[in-house]
C-alpha cells in the first residue's frame, strides 16, 4: 500500500505531501471518499467550512481503525467569519462538526483584501495555535503582499499557502516567494478543471513513456516540485490511482517539456478581487 512522504513545515509539524480534497462533494460523498482514501493509504484529508462536508470527513476519521495521530486533517475559515472573535467562534463550529479535539492545519480560505480583516483573523489563528487547539496554521489564496502583511503584523509566518496551481498555471513567482519564506505551497485544482489539461499532448506522451496516466504524471510533477497536492475524487479506483505516483520519477527532459506547456491562466477566482461573503 503506497503512502505519501511527509514534508516538515516551518513550525516542525509534518504534513503528508499528497492528500484527498473533498471540494464539491456533499457530506455523504465526502464520507465515502474519505473512507476509501484512508483504506487506500491516504493519511491527509482537506476540507473547509464552506464545503458543507466537515461532518462527513469527521465521521470517516472517527470510524477509521487508524489512530488519530496517523491522520492529518485540514479545514478552512470561510470569508463571512473573518475577524478576531468571529474566527474563534467559527473554529469551534468546525471542530464540533469534525468531532475533533485538535486540528492539524487551519487555513484562512481567502485574503479578501477589500474586507481588510485578514490581519485580525490571523491574530486569532496565532492564538488558536498557542493554545494548542490547532497544530499548524496557514492561509489559502494569499498573494505575496497579503503574506507579508500578516507576518509583519504578528511575527508569525504561515506554514502553508494553498493556491490554485497546475502545469498550465504554474504560479512560479508566488511559489518562489513562499519558498523564500519557508512557506510550503499547496496546490488546489492540481489537475486543472474540466479535464482539458489531461488531454495535453505533452502530458500524454510522458504518461505513455512511464506507463502511467496523464493525471498521475501531473501529480508526480507537483510532488517533484515539493508542492503538497490534494486531488479530489469520489471514485475509489481513481482515489487509489492518484496515490500511486511514488514508483516513478520524471526526468529532466520530462520536467522541461512540462515547463513549456502554455500558461492558459487562472481557472478560479482572482484573490485580489474575490469578495464572496466579504
Amino acid at each position: 500500500m503506497p503512502h505519501a512522504p511527509l514534508i516538515t513545515l516551518n513550525d516542525g509539524i509534518q504534513i503528508p505531501q499528497l492528500g484527498l480534497g473533498v471540494w464539491q462533494l456533499d457530506d455523504d460523498q465526502a464520507y465515502a471518499s474519505s473512507v476509501a482514501a484512508l483504506k487506500a493509504g491516504y493519511r491527509h484529508i482537506d476540507t473547509a467550512m464552506i464545503y458543507g462536508n466537515e461532518a462527513g470527513v469527521g465521521r470517516a476519521v472517527a470510524e477509521s481503525e487508524l489512530a488519530r495521530d496517523e491522520i492529518f486533517i485540514t479545514t478552512k475559515l470561510w470569508n463571512t467569519d473573518q475577524g478576531y472573535d468571529s474566527t474563534l467562534r467559527a473554529f469551534d463550529a468546525s471542530m464540533a462538526k469534525l468531532g475533533l479535539e485538535q486540528l492539524d492545519l487551519y487555513l484562512i480560505h481567502w485574503a479578501l483584501p477589500k474586507k481588510n480583516a485578514y490581519r485580525e483573523t490571523w491574530k486569532a489563528f496565532v492564538r488558536l495555535q498557542e493554545e494548542g487547539r490547532v497544530r499548524s496554521i496557514g492561509v489559502s489564496n494569499f498573494h505575496a503582499d497579503h503574506l507579508q502583511h500578516i507576518i509583519d503584523e504578528t511575527g508569525v509566518t504561515p506554514s502553508v499557502n494553498q493556491i490554485e496551481l497546475h502545469p498550465d498555471f504554474a504560479q512560479v513567482e508566488l511559489a518562489k516567494f513562499c519558498k523564500g519564506l519557508n512557506i510550503v505551497t499547496e496546490s488546489w485544482s492540481p489537475l486543472g478543471q474540466g479535464g482539458a489539461l489531461l488531454s495535453q499532448p505533452v502530458l500524454s506522451q510522458i504518461a505513455e513513456k512511464h506507463g502511467k496516466s496523464a493525471a498521475q504524471v501531473i501529480l508526480r510533477w507537483h510532488i517533484q516540485n515539493q508542492h503538497v497536492v490534494i486531488p479530489r475524487s469520489s471514485n475509489p479506483e481513481r482515489i487509489a490511482q492518484n496515490l500511486d505516483v511514488f514508483d516513478f520519477v520524471l526526468d529532466d527532459q520530462d520536467l522541461q517539456a512540462i515547463a513549456h506547456i502554455p500558461q492558459t491562466g487562472r481557472l478560479g477566482p482572482n484573490p485580489e478581487t474575490f469578495d464572496m461573503g466579504a
